[in-house]
């Protein structure tokens, strides 16, 4: 196993121009067209990497960014989060640990149409990927501790998160309206007829007082 993972490692490393490395994610990407279908794919585990994934969305190989985005593109697309809460790359053959600072993904644009029951919420994220809130791909907010915000994601796929941007934040709670849930008037985002609630209105009131 720790074989594999420097043999993992080395084809990152000793990749001139990055062809090899590449070349290691055409297995898995150069398939066919649209993503790969990680989530059916069950090979070895073969340990982990020194790859992390920072908050900002930027990815770093033995504390280097890694500055070509088609390359982080190819990566982003054999990401694959499993039951351990542990978040892998992953080809037909291979399957190595990666560390993940907050979310994969980042929401960097959001695009709301229609209102009402009818409005429909897109994000595109870091790595061009378009995702339509809704009840497959749901946000969800979570209180931030140290700044007493709030964090947004969205599911992108499987359970690979984005954290919307906080300029995009500002601009999605824009488009937020009071709406009862379960018998409690919360400040929530609608979009393709699911709701996601974001605050009790009650506590909207009082920040905003």
């Amino acid at each position: 196993m720790a074989e594999h993972s420097r043999q993992f490692a080395d084809s990152i490393a000793n990749a001139a121009d990055t062809k090899g490395l590449e070349a290691l994610i055409s297995r898995a990407a150069g398939a066919g067209k649209g993503l790969p279908p990680v989530e059916r794919w069950d090979p070895p585990f073969c340990g982990d990497i020194d790859m992390e994934i920072r908050q900002d969305g930027t990815w770093y190989y033995m504390g280097t960014p890694i500055g070509r985005a088609p390359l982080v593109r190819l990566f982003s697309t054999v990401l694959r989060k499993d039951e351990d809460g542990k978040t892998y790359l992953v080809t037909p053959v291979e399957r190595v640990g990666i560390r993940v600072v907050d979310a994969p993904f980042v929401a960097v644009e959001v695009h709301v149409s229609g209102r009402g029951d009818e409005q429909v919420v897109t994000f595109r994220t870091n790595v061009g990927d378009v995702v339509e809130a809704g009840p497959d791909n749901p946000l969800r907010f979570v209180d931030e501790a140290e700044t007493g915000g709030l964090k947004p994601y969205v599911l992108v796929r499987g359970r690979l998160e984005a954290l919307v941007a906080r300029p995009v934040m500002y601009e999605l709670v824009e488009h937020g309206e009071e709406i009862e849930v379960s018998g409690e008037v919360m400040f929530a985002i609608r979009s393709r007829g699911a709701t996601f609630p974001i605050m009790s209105a009650e506590r909207l009131a009082a920040l905003s007082a």
